[in-house]
């Protein structure tokens, strides 16, 4: 039977990614995205390269209940894999940030993506089997000056997948935190008004090799997948720095960057 697969976020990026590699191992797709145009040429892509069924899903995955109004949608539907990966970011001072926007980032990062997985994990465990993965970030393992609320979100990501896929041992579902560092996708130009704002250059990962990776450690049932040597390295450091420099670390890294226009970022967007 063919099992089929709900991606978010899935117009671009990491997410048109995932689309790929899970056409390509004969998943059906439940496409989600606010960009309705990206959405169907990515299906238009799908549908020439490979025999999946696509169903688009046109949501703003900030909205309240967004998560219920797909779950109805496909309730019909078993979802055999769910990549919450839809996400973005904003730089600069919290006493400066404009909130509407940290509400819509925190609406994305932590209540639709928990919500999609109250929905559909019930099913999955009376299946005895099924995948969830989160696209967290590096950004999880340790506090974020300048990004404060985005490095806050991923990290609840982090630990709520970890928690639950402890709580999940023995039915058959697995979930996994992927946690990539500094990736080439169009995340920098949501990042802040001015897409010059903190940027980076360095240990920049390429799209298709992060979700590869996260994609076998799903497969494996992995529960946290950091890609890249440097990035696991990086990602431990806050275990052994005093927290307070850790932090500090963080702070320089973003003052610096924010002083490079010429320069790409990390992540995902929605």
């Amino acid at each position: 039977m063919v099992k089929t697969a709900l991606i978010t976020g899935a117009a671009s990026g990491l997410g048109y990614e995932f689309a790929l590699l899970l056409a390509k191992d004969g998943y059906n797709l439940v496409l989600v995205d606010i960009d309705a145009k990206k959405l169907e040429l990515v299906k238009k892509e799908l549908i020439a390269d490979y025999n999946s069924k696509i169903e688009l899903l046109i949501e703003d995955l900030s909205k309240t209940d967004v998560a219920i109004s797909i779950y109805n949608n496909i309730q019909n539907t078993p979802i055999d894999v769910l990549i919450n990966n839809a996400g973005f970011g904003l730089f600069g001072s919290f006493s400066e940030t404009n909130w509407e926007r940290e509400s819509t980032m925190l609406h994305l990062h932590v209540l639709t993506t928990t919500h999609l997985i109250k929905l559909f994990l019930p099913s999955m465990i009376e299946r005895g089997e099924g995948r969830i993965l989160n696209v967290s970030s590096l950004a999880a393992f340790q506090p974020g000056p300048l990004m404060s609320l985005y490095y806050a979100s991923k990290a609840y990501m982090l630990s709520f997948s970890e928690a639950i896929a402890n709580e999940l041992k023995g039915t058959g579902v697995t979930v996994t935190a992927l946690c990539p560092g500094p990736t080439k996708t169009e995340f920098q130009k949501v990042v802040s008004d001015s897409s010059s704002d903190n940027k980076i250059s360095f240990n920049m990962a390429c799209p298709k090799e992060v979700v590869q990776y996260g994609y076998n450690a799903m497969q494996k049932g992995k529960t946290v997948a950091v890609p890249g040597f440097f990035n696991k390295f990086l990602s431990r450091l806050p275990r052994i720095l005093p927290r307070n420099t850790a932090t500090s670390i963080v702070r320089n890294i973003q003052e610096k960057n924010r002083e490079q226009p010429d320069l790409v970022v990390e992540k995902t967007i929605n």
